[in-house]
Parts: structure tokens; sequence; C-alpha cells
């Protein structure tokens, strides 16, 4: 196992603080909801969001594979894509009813109209957008995600593309998540967010 340099640990700590001085001030009324296409980095960019604010992250389908007590290659496998979505839309909907956290969504949750009502009327809503190469570049590095197993990958995330895009672009805020770190993206949704909240305030 490979120890971290001490030095990288005390930029990481040095880069979370920094933005959680960006942050602070920032109290969001509602859950924030990542929506965006698989590979985009939602997971990633929650949590040092959900840090930088200090408020609880959730990752939708870890909650789902909770709830089901399967993993969603499993549910995808033994009940099909569309009583995994209806568990998602559920599973979506009890954590949208609790308190305000930053919530990681699948990619195709957005895409559901049941689910995308929820989101818009109790969360704030944000699209990380990726170019195909960077989001290539991610997905292809594991190989657990059902709707890459049937066909080329590039080929279904060119369609995801064309499909889901136009849907995504309905969240309340878009922000460019590309090969830059992690944490650009998360300062840009600070800066988003402070604008967002000050418009509705």
């Amino acid at each position: 196992m490979v120890r971290p340099e001490s030095s990288d640990i005390g930029e990481r700590a040095d880069a979370a603080a920094e933005l959680r001085r960006q942050a602070a001030g920032i109290a969001p009324p509602r859950t924030i909801a990542l929506v965006g296409l698989m590979g985009a980095g939602k997971t990633t960019i929650g949590r040092r969001l959900a840090s930088a604010l200090e408020l609880p992250f959730v990752d939708a389908d870890d909650a789902i594979v909770a709830a089901a007590g399967q993993s969603i290659e499993d549910i995808f496998a033994d009940r099909g894509e569309c009583e995994f979505r209806r568990g998602e839309r559920n599973v979506i909907a009890r954590l949208l009813a609790g308190p305000v956290h930053v919530l990681a969504t699948g990619g195709g949750a957005f895409v559901n109209p049941q689910t995308r009502a929820l989101m818009k009327e109790r969360a704030i809503s944000i699209w990380l957008k990726a170019p195909l190469d960077v989001l290539m570049k991610r997905v292809t590095k594991r190989d657990h995600r059902p709707l890459l197993k049937e066909d080329d990958p590039q080929a279904v995330m060119e369609r995801l593309i064309e499909e889901r895009y136009p849907l995504y672009a309905e969240a309340d805020l878009t922000i460019e998540s590309g090969a830059g770190p992690h944490n650009s993206a998360v300062s840009a949704i600070l800066d988003a967010l402070r604008a967002h909240l000050s418009k509705s305030e």
C-alpha cells in the first residue's frame, strides 16, 4: 500500500479549507441535487461540495443499494431497468423529504419525468456537464455500469448525450465539469450557488 506523502495531505487540507472559506455564508434552503451523465464527477464533486458547505452527503445509488439489498448490477439483471427506476424514484423522494444535504443522483434519475419534477420542487438541481472524451476516460476505468455492458461504450455514451442533455439543461444551474481538478468544479458551483441564492432572496 502506497502511503500519501505528508505534503499531499497538507495540500488537500489547504484546498478543502479554502473551499470552506469560499462557502462561508452560503446556506442552501433546499437539498442540492447533482445531475449528469455517468463519469461527470457527481460523487467526488458532491463529497467535496458537502464538506465545503458543512452538509451531509448522500449518493443516491448507495441509498438504492441499501434499500434493495442488491447491487445496481443485480437489480438491473434480476428486475430490469424499469423496476430500478421505480425504486430510484422512491428513494430520491424519501431523501428529498429529509434534511438539506448534497445529493449525487444516478445518470438516469433526472430523465424520469416524476423524479425531475420532484427535484425541481424540492431541490436546487445542478447539471455537471463534461465533454465526451472526459466522460469516456472516467467510465472505462471501472466495469460496474450496467448500461455500458450491452453495446459499444462510446456509442452508448453518444446516444445518452443526445437523449439526456436537453433534459439535464432544465436543471437550475449548469457547471462545466471538464478534465480539470474537481476542486475547480466545486469552486464554480459555490460561486453559482451564491449568485443563484442572492437572486431568489
